[in-house]
């Protein structure tokens, strides 16, 4: 069952993306961003209220630092899904594992782990073969950007972790996260003014907020209930399903080496995740 529920995460966090792109043509970047945060942080304060939950966390500073990683993350990763083929977006935020186990590699001083390095060189290749000098000079500054929310989703994810092993529970740190989505998205519309959607334009962006919603806890039930190294793996399935989408509506059809470039980072990925598991097991 919690397999299922990861599958329903993925292909609800690729149909959040699918209505990103659609909501840009219409809406600013920053009202995206609002929208994304918008139901999750609202139906999460209702529960919490309800339910007489306390708020404030104990401690501020893990909640900053996931968050300021993790609004530059969802930033960068929707102005990429707005300008790049919506495969190759997804694809290159799905490259924090990569950056995970290199920075473990790193820091502990250890490369003894032939097949971690192995799966991280092997992922950075897969990036050069989505990133190769054939790529349209207009998409470059937005595939640069796609890289980085990965190297960022790889900060907030290690923060996440951290803030679990201090006692914090998942509802208040997915709370914090939309709260900044919401923050940070509403001063950009402050700054660059409103832009009045059609009733399209609605439509799409609250597909953004509801999908990202479902998504969000969907993913959380199946890490919290079921086996996280499953969970892992499974959450690869939003590849697949953004290619998909993307034939179904742009006709993005990709070519051989864009076909390697994301064989080969989700292959390294999953390897990568798996490395890192059995490592902290280890610890």
């Amino acid at each position: 069952m919690q397999a299922l529920w990861m599958l329903f995460a993925s292909l609800m966090f690729a149909i959040m993306a699918m209505f990103v792109k659609f909501a840009s043509e219409q809406a600013s970047l920053g009202q995206i961003i609002l929208f994304r945060g918008l139901p999750t942080a609202a139906g999460i304060l209702a529960w919490a209220c309800v339910t007489r939950r306390t708020i404030i966390p104990p401690t501020w500073r893990l909640h900053v630092l996931r968050n300021i990683a993790g609004a530059g993350s969802i930033w960068f990763s929707f102005f990429a899904m707005g300008r790049l083929p919506l495969a190759t977006a997804i694809t290159l935020n799905y490259t924090s594992p990569l950056f995970i186990a290199g920075w473990m590699a790193w820091r502990a001083h250890d490369l003894t782990d032939r097949l971690r390095t192995l799966a991280v060189a092997i992922g950075f290749i897969g990036v050069i073969a989505i990133l190769r000098p054939t790529l349209d000079q207009s998409q470059w500054l937005a595939a640069l950007l796609g890289l980085t929310a990965g190297g960022l989703t790889a900060i907030a994810v290690m923060q996440v972790r951290s803030l679990g092993r201090s006692g914090e529970p998942e509802w208040r740190i997915v709370l914090f996260f939309a709260l900044s989505s919401c923050l940070t998205g509403g001063i950009a519309t402050l700054l660059t003014g409103w832009q009045a959607p059609t009733l399209y334009g609605w439509f799409t962006l609250l597909g953004v907020g509801i999908c990202g919603l479902l998504g969000q806890f969907a993913m959380t039930r199946a890490f919290s209930r079921g086996s996280a190294a499953l969970s892992a793996v499974l959450q690869y399935s939003t590849i697949p399903f953004s290619i998909l989408l993307g034939y179904l509506f742009w006709d993005d059809r990709l070519d051989a080496l864009a076909w390697l470039g994301m064989l080969l980072i989700a292959t390294a990925g999953l390897v990568s995740t798996w490395r890192t598991m059995a490592a902290a097991r280890r610890s």
